[in-house]
């Protein structure tokens, strides 16, 4: 099923603690198995982790100031067609 979503800015491929402009919402699809983490605005304190396998694709709900870590993969800030 497609997804429908806003591009909101370039991908960032293998992001390390990226906050993708202060995006409430970043897609990432996997280009590997990877664990990847959301991370407080300091980039050291960790909020919690998910794993995607090779291929997979989610779509994260951040606050704007957290980060992302996601080795092997690519990902992008997206906004919701919903709000």
């Amino acid at each position: 099923m497609a997804q429908t979503f806003i591009i909101k800015g370039d991908v960032v491929t293998n992001p390390s603690d990226n906050d993708f402009g202060r995006a409430q919402y970043v897609r990432i699809t996997a280009t590997a198995d990877v664990t990847g983490a959301l991370e407080e605005s300091n980039g050291s304190t960790g909020i919690g982790q998910f794993y995607l396998e090779d291929g997979d694709t989610v779509i994260i709900e951040k606050h704007p100031a957290e980060k992302i870590t996601c080795a092997t993969s690519k990902a992008s800030a997206v906004g919701s067609p919903r709000g």
